[in-house]
């Protein structure tokens, strides 16, 4: 069953609500940002995806002699595990067609959507508390020349605006250890039309091993955010009206990303070892859950 689009604003930004400290920091984080992990990885093919990766790494990309064909080979790579990441996700976002809306919550740069866009031709509206992340990807969809269907708002995740009812699909990739789970849900659960999907791949820490490890510890600091527990997700789409239908386990699947991306000296940010010990020790884990809004 599908719905015919809802009439689309003709701006791309809005006031961002009220937001706390703590999301002003985060817009400021975003805002300076110049990771080359990000940038140069998006740079191969416009695709800018702001997450990580999975799947098993070609590891003959280190045996390469040249230095300079070397580094262009493992950010050639590991653009390749980031990209499966974003089609796995995408995969599980239902039975769209072009008519569809679709909510990419903390977009990013904006690969996600435009990801969506090409496997359904669907409309998608991104939003992302930082101003210059909204106006970089408004830039890769006019140069892709679909901003007439894939759309980057300044707004803030929890609060968008965005018309009840109007979305048959919804997803955050990597963004869930911003907000509160409460209240992310709940805004997805109001967007989302009734049977619509959503979808989050996230790191999230064993709780069956007692509060937040070391490691995670020292990733919430490295980003400025704070990882929830395995079981809150759970517990808040029950609360949201959001069902669980597939969760898979990615932890295995995204280590070889890490170890690739530990032996990368050009895209290194110090933060690898603590995700590498922490997914080997079980501490933390790599969940995708697709959920229907029942």
């Amino acid at each position: 069953m599908t719905t015919a689009p809802v009439a689309r604003k003709t701006t791309t930004s809005a006031p961002v609500p009220t937001q706390s400290r703590y999301q002003n920091s985060v817009a400021e984080y975003w805002n300076a940002e110049e990771n080359p992990v990000n940038l140069e990885l998006g740079k191969i093919d416009d695709l800018y995806h702001h997450h990580y990766g999975i799947g098993e790494a070609d590891w003959s990309v280190l045996d390469e002699p040249d230095p300079e064909l070397r580094k262009e080979r493992v950010t050639s790579e590991l653009h390749r595990l980031e990209h499966a990441q974003a089609e796995l996700l995408a995969g599980h976002l239902g039975a769209l067609t072009p008519a569809d809306r679709v909510f990419d919550a903390g977009c990013g740069r904006g690969g996600g959507s435009i990801v969506a866009n090409l496997r359904y031709g669907c409309h998608s509206d991104g939003v992302t508390i930082s101003a210059k992340q909204a106006d970089f990807a408004n830039a890769m969809a006019r140069k892709r020349g679909v901003a007439d269907k894939v759309r980057y708002h300044h707004r803030n995740m929890l609060d968008t605006g965005f018309e009840t009812g109007a979305y048959a699909a919804s997803w955050n990739n990597e963004s869930t250890m911003y907000v509160e789970l409460e209240l992310l849900f709940a805004e997805h659960a109001r967007l989302l039309r009734r049977g619509g999907r959503y979808v989050t791949i996230t790191g999230c820490y064993n709780d069956t091993y007692g509060r937040a490890s070391r490691e995670v510890s020292l990733i919430n600091a490295h980003y400025i955010c704070d990882i929830h527990p395995r079981s809150e997700y759970f517990r808040a789409m029950a609360r949201n009206r959001l069902v669980p239908v597939h969760v898979e386990d990615l932890t295995q699947a995204t280590i070889p990303y890490w170890e690739l991306r530990k032996q990368a000296d050009h895209l290194v940010t110090g933060v690898e070892d603590a995700f590498l010990d922490a997914y080997k020790n079980g501490s933390f884990q790599y969940l995708l859950i697709a959920a229907d809004r029942v």
